[in-house]
C-alpha cells in the first residue's frame, strides 16, 4: 500500500509493518477455527448421542442430546460472524505485506502465489462457513426441528471435509509468516538491516 495513502489515513507503520503492535488476523483466525471445530464436534457428539449415553450415565454426567446441538449451533453461528472480521483484517494485512521475495515456502510456492491462494481461500472459506451456518439454521428451525437428531449426516460429512480445507488454508497462512516474514517484527527489521535484538533493550 502506498506510503502517501497511509499518511493521508493517519496510519503509521510499526516494526512489524502494521499500524498496530500485534497482527490481528492470526488472532481472529484462531477464533474462527475454534468456534467452527467446536461447532462440528458437538454436532457429531449430538448425532451419535445414543452410543454415548451409557458412558455419560456411568460417569454420572447429566448430558442431554439437545445440549450438544445447542453448543454446535451457537458456535457455528459465532464462527460465521467472526470470519467476516478474520477475512477483512486478513486482506488489510496482506495489502500492507512486504514479503521476502527470494524465498520459497515448504510447498515450493513463492510469496505472491502463497498470498494469492491464501486470500482467495479466505473468501472461499467465508462463503462456505456462512453457507454451512444457513444450512445448519434450516435444519435447526425448519427441516429437523422436531427430530431427535437435529443435523443431517451429509452436513456432518461436509463439516469434516471443511476441517481438512481449514488445515490446508491455515498452513498457507503459516508459510506467510514463517517463510516470507510477513508482519513478523524480527523479519521486517532484518530486511531493513536493523538488529532485532535491540527490541528487547
Amino acid at each position: 500500500m502506498n506510503s502517501q495513502l497511509l499518511d493521508s489515513l493517519g496510519l503509521r507503520l510499526g516494526a512489524n509493518g502494521l499500524p498496530y503492535e500485534i497482527p490481528l488476523h492470526p488472532q481472529l483466525v484462531h477464533f474462527t477455527l475454534g468456534l467452527f471445530i467446536i461447532g462440528i464436534l458437538f454436532d457429531i457428539a449430538g448425532a451419535i448421542f445414543p452410543v454415548e449415553r451409557p458412558i455419560f450415565k456411568f460417569l454420572a454426567l447429566p448430558a442431554i442430546r439437545s445440549g450438544f446441538f445447542n453448543v454446535g449451533w451457537y458456535n457455528l453461528l459465532g464462527a460465521a460472524v467472526v470470519t467476516f472480521f478474520t477475512v477483512a483484517f486478513g486482506f488489510f494485512e496482506l495489502l500492507l505485506a512486504n514479503p521476502l521475495l527470494d524465498k520459497k515456502s515448504a510447498w515450493g510456492l513463492n510469496a505472491s502465489w502463497t498470498m494469492l491462494l491464501h486470500g482467495l481461500g479466505g473468501v472461499f472459506l467465508l462463503t462456505v462457513i456462512v453457507a454451512m451456518t444457513v444450512w445448519r439454521g434450516l435444519q435447526r428451525y425448519r427441516w429437523r426441528k422436531n427430530a431427535s437428531r437435529q443435523v443431517q449426516w451429509s452436513y456432518l460429512l461436509a463439516g469434516i471435509a471443511i476441517l481438512g480445507i481449514l488445515y490446508v488454508h491455515g498452513t498457507l497462512g503459516a508459510h506467510l509468516g514463517e517463510a516470507f516474514g510477513i508482519h513478523v517484527t524480527a523479519a521486517q527489521l532484518i530486511q531493513e538491516g536493523k538488529n532485532p535484538n535491540l527490541l528487547t533493550k
